[in-house]
C-alpha cells in the first residue's frame, strides 16, 4: 500500500484501502499514456478523422472536425481511449487548449484531473475562460 498524499486523501473520502488502490492504478493508467509536451501533439485539425477500433470500439468512428460537437467527441474519445501513441496522432495541441474548458468537463474527473496535473497550461485556459 502506497502512503501518499493521494493515497491518505482518498481513504479519508470514504474509500476503503483496496478502493483507494483500485483508484490510484487508474490515475496511473493514464498517466503513464502522456506525451511529455503538449508541443507533441500534431493531430488534425481539419478533415474527417478516422479512429481505429482500439479507440472507438462503441459508437462512432468517425468524426468532421468541422462540427464542433463531433470534434468535442474526438477528443473525449481520445483522452480516454487513446495509448501514448495515439495521442499525438489524434490530438493537436492547440486545439485542446483551445477546447480544454469545455472539454474538461465533459471527461472524467480522473483524466481531468491527470491531465491538469501534467499540464498546468491547460488548468491556467480554464481559469482564463472563466
Amino acid at each position: 500500500m502506497s502512503s501518499s498524499p493521494q493515497h491518505s486523501a482518498s481513504v479519508s473520502r470514504g474509500f476503503s484501502p483496496a478502493d483507494a488502490e483500485d483508484l490510484a492504478l487508474y490515475r496511473e493508467k493514464f498517466r503513464r499514456r502522456l506525451p511529455e509536451s503538449l508541443d507533441e501533439l500534431h493531430g488534425p485539425t481539419q478533415g474527417v478523422v478516422e479512429l481505429p477500433l482500439h479507440l472507438a470500439w462503441s459508437g462512432m468512428t468517425s468524426y468532421d472536425m468541422s462540427k464542433p460537437r463531433q470534434r468535442m467527441g474526438l477528443y473525449r474519445t481520445v483522452l480516454h481511449e487513446g495509448l501514448r501513441d495515439d495521442l499525438p496522432r489524434y490530438l493537436n495541441r492547440d486545439l485542446l487548449l483551445q477546447l480544454w474548458p469545455v472539454l474538461r468537463t465533459l471527461v472524467g474527473r480522473t483524466v481531468r484531473a491527470v491531465w491538469e496535473d501534467a499540464f498546468p497550461q491547460l488548468a491556467s485556459r480554464t481559469r482564463a475562460a472563466a
